[in-house]
Formats: structure tokens, C-alpha cells, sequence
């Protein structure tokens, strides 16, 4: 079983930066693939970014360029730091991790991202 944890969400202006944590209970370079999800009310959830266990990375085109993944093995930590927020932004963001190979299987509980003037 894989608890993930997410952290570091928060109220901000159009403009500024956050940076989102996610920390995992099991060793995330054994995992296939970890990822970033969003959520807005009355949206559907999409995926924002992802790294696989051969490091490729991939980023929703609506963040490139503004967001990056990554992770810290020392702290089984994987991070999205997301600079030059705009208010499309706003969602839940979720952690979500590939332990299979096949599906998403483990996701943390969210945390709030809300960017407005």
C-alpha cells in the first residue's frame, strides 16, 4: 500500500509561484510513472504533468514552459513547482502514482491551488 501526501497549496495573485509536494510512503523511483493531476469545479480532472521511472517527463501544453516536475530521492518527495499562476490555474492538484505499469493507482488527497486578484 502507497500513502501519497500532498502539500504546499495556498491563495496567491496572478503572477506568483508555488511549489506543490508530494510525499510518498513507498520508494517512488521503483514506480512506473508519477504524476500531477488537477481538478476545477465543474471540470473534468487533467493531467498536468509526469515523470516515468526512465525520467520522461510530460506537461499538459496549457503549463509548459511554467511548470516543473521533479523529484528528491533523498525524501521520496515529488514536487511540481509552478511559477507565473494565472487564474485558469485555480484547481484541486493531485498526486498520483503508477506502481503497475498500467494504471494510476494511488493518489493522495489533494491540495488547494487558488490564484485571483
Amino acid at each position: 500500500q502507497v500513502q501519497l501526501v500532498e502539500s504546499g497549496g495556498g491563495l496567491l495573485q496572478p503572477g506568483g509561484s508555488l511549489r506543490l509536494s508530494c510525499a510518498a510512503s513507498g520508494n517512488i523511483f521503483s514506480f512506473s510513472a508519477m504524476g500531477w493531476y488537477r481538478q476545477a469545479p465543474g471540470k473534468e480532472r487533467e493531467l498536468v504533468a509526469s515523470i516515468t521511472a526512465l525520467r520522461n517527463i510530460n506537461y499538459a501544453d496549457s503549463v509548459k514552459g511554467r511548470f516543473t516536475i521533479g523529484r528528491d530521492s533523498a525524501k521520496n518527495t515529488l514536487y511540481l513547482q509552478m511559477n507565473n499562476l494565472q487564474p485558469e490555474d485555480t484547481a484541486n492538484y493531485y498526486c498520483a502514482a503508477d506502481t503497475s505499469g498500467t494504471t494510476w493507482d494511488y493518489w493522495g488527497q489533494g491540495t488547494q491551488v487558488t490564484v485571483s486578484s
